[in-house]
């Protein structure tokens, strides 16, 4: 595989230029080390907004046809989940992007103890692997006068943050409200998602419903309302299961020692994770707050003034709802990619236009010798061979 050499023109003038340029033109155009990472990772300001995931002019559009179906007085059928039912189809991928997410924390416990993980006790920027990298980014308030960051070691709850949300006993009920703040459980948000998908945890129960809802003039008419039935857990959750048996899911069964093999089984949970929750995202949906990390699994987001973001006041502490991405309910943290981490370079703040970046958890899996998948090779910047510091003025 040709790799594009970031110093294959050096020295060169005038038709000398051309003439390389030439040469390289079967190959390809000449890499841009600046444009690609930073609209790919460009973080957002505090007094900036999050992206919208769907368009403005879309939802404009939708909230167009639903005040015009409001006022029609008739009785329109809704689709599971809206109706209060589950997916019938989602409900094994609920149940595997459970076991994934044991299965993918378990391996990442593992492998930290050999893999070390900084953080900076700063900024909570988190660099894996041995020595941490001299990039100095660190320009928060408190920060050195030189930006370079404040290293300690860390652990799996820098790799994999968790993001909790409230558990809503009725995701169809009434969101919460300021008051019950302390009253409602908070969970991970991924094991919210797997819950209102369709799995069944006994610590945390949840309404599941015999008889859809309708909505007759915009308004939702529950008929288990006026005949109750008996809300006994487990009762007739059998109903909703899917035809097809749920394969309980698979256990570690690798020897200790074998640590290239718990990043092998861990980047496949992690894909296996990724996936059927971005899957899960599509149907049942999860809000996050445009300012905050903020975040609620369910049709709409909760009640409780506790934004502290940008123009908080002129909102009374309540969040701007939003549609959340997938990076938003993993958490994903993106540090600095080693390409040779086995060599123990540093990486220093000159260089950084050259370096890749990876989310935390690959990364990790990476430089224990797991093969990093297609969809992070644009991000990895494996086709830019890093100068050495003799040669980086020597760089067109």
């Amino acid at each position: 595989m040709f790799h594009r050499r970031v110093t294959s023109v050096l020295n060169l003038r005038g038709n000398e230029i051309l003439s390389t340029v030439k040469e390289l033109g079967n190959v390809g155009p000449l890499y841009s080390t600046v444009s690609a990472m930073e609209a790919l990772l460009r973080k957002v300001k505090k007094a900036e907004k999050k992206p919208w995931v769907t368009s403005v002019n879309e939802l404009k559009r939708r909230a167009r046809y639903d005040k015009q179906e409001r006022r029609v007085v008739r009785e329109v059928a809704l689709r599971p989940p809206e109706n209060g039912l589950l997916v019938e189809k989602l409900i094994p991928v609920a149940h595997h992007v459970l076991a994934s997410r044991a299965q993918l924390l378990a391996c990442v416990s593992r492998i930290s103890e050999e893999i070390p993980i900084y953080f900076c006790s700063i900024c909570t920027q988190v660099h894996v692997g041995h020595p941490p990298h001299k990039i100095r980014t660190c320009n928060v308030s408190g920060s050195q006068k030189n930006r370079e960051h404040t290293w300690q070691r860390g652990g799996v709850d820098h790799v994999l943050p968790v993001v909790q949300s409230f558990h809503l006993y009725d995701r169809l009920g009434r969101a919460v409200s300021h008051n019950e703040r302390l009253e409602v459980d908070r969970i991970p948000a991924l094991v919210e998602l797997c819950i209102q998908a369709g799995v069944d945890l006994p610590e945390y129960p949840t309404r599941r419903r015999k008889f859809p809802i309708y909505r007759v003039a915009g308004k939702l008419i529950d008929f288990e309302k006026r005949f109750p039935k008996d809300d006994l857990f487990g009762k007739d959750i059998e109903t909703f299961r899917s035809k097809e048996t749920i394969k309980k899911p698979i256990g570690l069964n690798l020897p200790y020692d074998d640590i290239k093999g718990f990043a092998m089984r861990g980047m496949e949970a992690w894909e296996i994770m990724r996936t059927g929750a971005i899957q899960l995202m599509k149907t049942y949906g999860v809000q996050t707050c445009g300012y905050c990390p903020e975040l609620q699994v369910g049709p709409k987001g909760h009640r409780v003034r506790q934004c502290q973001a940008f123009k908080h006041q002129m909102r009374d502490g309540q969040h701007a709802w939003q549609e959340a991405t997938i990076d938003g309910l993993l958490s994903t943290v993106y540090v600095w990619h080693v390409q040779n981490s086995h060599a123990g370079d540093v990486l220093v703040d000159s260089m950084k236009r050259y370096y890749g970046k990876l989310p935390a958890v690959v990364e990790l899996f990476s430089q224990v010798g797991a093969q990093v998948g297609d969809d992070y090779y644009h991000m990895m910047r494996d086709d830019v061979v890093v100068p050495g510091l003799d040669e980086e003025k020597l760089v067109v």
